[in-house]
């Protein structure tokens, strides 16, 4: 059944600066993304996604309660995180708090449920590293029983076994809805065809059509299983401004910082000359620019990957909060209804 590409923004609650330069407390940044939630309720996107981080960087350590507050000042957006990590957290207590999220929100709640590209939760929650592939494994076994919402008999090394066990409490629809996020692992993609949960690709670097093996081989892990073919999402940075010009100039220092602080951490040399560009020119993997090129770019990735769900990650480290708010404006005003006009001009409309 064919259904209408859904359009999403994304944020890890980066903390940004204020007028003074300086970075906001954290407090400050988690007031600015409820209200950069409420407009982009109010200019028509269809989900908003919360981040999971635990470092100084990061403003939101713990989505549920963000998303929350965001239900309550909201009508119509899908709320989720963007992604919840599983590894390092007990899968009844998130399916717990993403319960009372989807009863609070009226049925709006989501989950995307990861590893994590960030290792801090793992010492800070008890979890050893050695353990990343295991933790994952087993956590997302649990919780797919658990979107059963039966009781559950479950037995791992990671957690105390349940038998027989009603979790409580449950969702109005019968089961939460579940996304397993993904980087460039065939094993990732494998784990969530063979659990019968939707895959979001997470693309923040190369080419966007390069992704196109991944989904043939979640399609043909779930073709070969006889399961239906589910939705596909894709998560990637980006940002809006009324011109190429004026995106790219408001988001190049910021998101080059971010990239190098990063990079450092993990032994990547700093940004290369050109890099920024190849990554926001045609085919790559950062969709900023005027509402036209990245309605088009947009456009082009979910034909090319079969998308029922496209994630702008908005944020970007210190990128001021009044430009990511004209930002989701324009995402919410310009390219949403541009988008839709390029695939139904295609005549592609997305399957799942």
């Amino acid at each position: 059944m064919a259904r209408e590409l859904e359009l999403g923004l994304d944020t890890f609650g980066d903390v940004t600066v204020g007028e003074d330069g300086r970075p906001k407390a954290a407090a400050a940044v988690l007031r600015d993304v409820v209200e950069e939630a409420v407009l982009a309720d109010r200019v028509g996107v269809d989900f908003f996604g919360v981040g999971e981080h635990h470092r100084d960087d990061f403003a939101v350590s713990a989505p549920e309660v963000v998303l929350a507050a965001i239900a309550a000042r909201t009508e119509r957006i899908r709320l989720g995180s963007a992604v919840t990590v599983l590894s390092s957290d007990d899968p009844v207590r998130v399916y717990q708090r993403f319960a009372t999220l989807d009863a609070v929100s009226g049925g709006r709640a989501e989950v995307i449920v990861g590893r994590g590209s960030f290792t801090e939760s793992f010492p800070l929650f008890g979890y050893a590293l050695e353990d990343y592939e295991e933790l994952f494994e087993e956590k997302l076994d649990l919780f797919a029983q658990l979107r059963r919402e039966q009781p559950v008999t479950w037995t791992g090394a990671t957690r105390a076994p349940l038998r027989r066990q009603p979790v409580h409490p449950t969702t109005e629809s019968g089961a939460l809805t579940t996304w397993v996020g993904v980087g460039g692992s065939p094993q990732s993609v494998v784990r969530a065809a063979r659990h019968e949960l939707p895959l979001m690709i997470a693309i923040i670097g190369g080419e966007s059509a390069r992704f196109r093996p991944l989904v043939d081989l979640y399609h043909r892990v779930l073709d070969e299983s006889g399961s239906p073919r589910l939705p596909i999402g894709v998560h990637s940075p980006g940002h809006v401004a009324p011109t190429d010009r004026e995106a790219r100039e408001q988001l190049l220092p910021h998101f080059t910082a971010m990239r190098n602080r990063i990079g450092a951490e993990r032994g990547w040399g700093p940004m290369r000359p050109g890099e920024f560009e190849a990554m926001a020119g045609p085919g790559g993997s950062l969709y900023v620019g005027s509402p036209d090129t990245v309605a088009a770019k947009i456009a082009a990735t979910a034909t090319a990957l079969d998308l029922a769900r496209f994630d702008l990650k908005y944020s970007a480290g210190a990128l001021p909060h009044d430009a990511m708010l004209r930002s989701i404006e324009l995402y919410g005003t310009e390219v949403i209804p541009r988008v839709r006009e390029l695939l139904a001009a295609e005549g592609a409309p997305v399957a799942v």
